[in-house]
């Protein structure tokens, strides 16, 4: 049984992000942000995907679609996954990369992109 690929390249961090967010667009979540921690000492991954959705029912789609990618396209299948069944707020952590997926009054209250400012921060289109 394999766990966690490795991720031995910054190129190999970037394509994940990227398959990332494409899952979170196929399941129409919006105001989609990466932030890419990697130098900054005190970040516990390399880098936070957070997008926000209108309701419960959205956040788990999202998170599941994350997952479900995540395994079929790289075989990555030991997702650390917290708040799905609260749906409110929901995070999937694979080591180098943890992606928040929040309603949108949560992400309105935490503002948790405002807590990494100095993250290089690059924003994604709504589909």
């Amino acid at each position: 049984m394999k766990g966690i690929k490795s991720i031995e390249t910054p190129d190999d961090s970037a394509l994940l992000v990227e398959l990332i967010v494409n899952s979170i667009q196929d399941k129409k979540g919006k105001d989609i942000l990466s932030l890419n921690l990697t130098k900054i000492p005190e970040a516990v991954a390399d880098y936070f995907i957070i997008c926000n959705a209108d309701s419960s029912t959205q956040v788990r789609a999202i998170i599941d679609n994350v997952e479900n990618e995540l395994y079929k396209v790289d075989g990555i299948y030991d997702i650390h996954i917290e708040g799905r069944n609260n749906g409110e707020w929901a995070l999937a952590d694979i080591g180098e990369i943890v992606i928040h997926v929040f309603q949108t009054e949560a992400r309105e209250y935490y503002q948790l992109e405002d807590l990494w400012y100095d993250a290089n921060i690059k924003m994604y289109e709504n589909n």
